[in-house]
């Protein structure tokens, strides 16, 4: 018998710093902590396969849907710290990733713009869960160690 080969991507959700970010309340945030804001509770993981599913179709027609059809799956979602974990077939798992690289926005309505960015891809869940626990770790010391970026501080254009 033959085993199915699969791949596990560990993507991230970062936000970008907007007009409104720079001069609102959030501006005593450090910059680390706006760009990984936490995703609104309306994303749900058929929400967000959906989302996938048509822009594979958008990018690669109907050889990318059949291709991922049957093999792609949420196997972990974060929306606290905005990753989230999917599961593919190896023989495709680029093709996913230049779908997320291309979309520019969380998939709800009047979803906000963000960067679907993958940070991990392994043969295991295993080394795709321990990477997303330790960039977590990480994300929390840089926020602790950041000082907020004030108005004042940045630099004219």
């Amino acid at each position: 018998m033959v085993r199915i080969k699969e791949r596990y991507l560990l993507v991230n959700i970062i936000y970008p710093p907007s007009l409104l970010t720079a001069t609102g309340h959030d501006a005593v945030l450090p910059d680390i902590v706006v760009r990984h804001q936490p995703t609104v509770d309306k994303l749900t993981p058929p929400m967000l396969l959906k989302a996938i599913r048509t822009e594979v179709a958008t990018l690669f027609g109907d050889y990318g849907s059949g291709a991922l059809e049957g093999h792609l799956s949420v196997k972990y979602h974060a929306l606290a710290t905005s990753t989230f974990i999917l599961k593919c077939a190896r023989a495709h798992y680029k093709m996913l990733w230049a779908a997320l690289t291309v979309m520019d926005h969380v998939p709800v309505k009047n979803g906000r713009p963000c960067i679907f960015r993958v940070v991990r891809v392994s043969g295991t869940m295993r080394k795709v869960e321990e990477e997303a626990i330790r960039q977590a770790r990480k994300l929390i010391l840089t926020a602790k160690e950041t000082p907020p970026s004030l108005p004042s501080q940045k630099s004219p254009e």
